[in-house]
């Protein structure tokens, strides 16, 4: 039985605070990942470390998008040749 497709239920005008929000997750959560990996080893409590570093990195991360991603915009529009 397969599952009914996701309908759209956010205003346009939402769509660049829910981009960075499913961006700064997805990223922090990878990036918390191997960070995990590296520092702690996969050990039994590796979820639970991993759990624990990703809420708060994904916090920051959200954050640094919606502060960031303004000024990567306006860099990019005067870097790149229009053709």
């Amino acid at each position: 039985m397969g599952h009914a497709p996701l309908k759209p239920f956010l205003p346009r005008r939402f769509e660049p605070v829910a981009f960075g929000f499913l961006l700064s997750g997805m990223m922090s959560f990878m990036v918390s990942g191997v960070s995990t990996v590296l520092a702690a080893g996969m050990s039994n409590e590796f979820i639970a470390l991993w759990m624990k570093a990703w809420l708060p990195s994904w916090m920051v991360a959200f954050l640094a998008v919606l502060i960031v991603a303004p000024i990567v915009r306006r860099i990019i529009r005067r870097i790149v040749i229009e053709e």
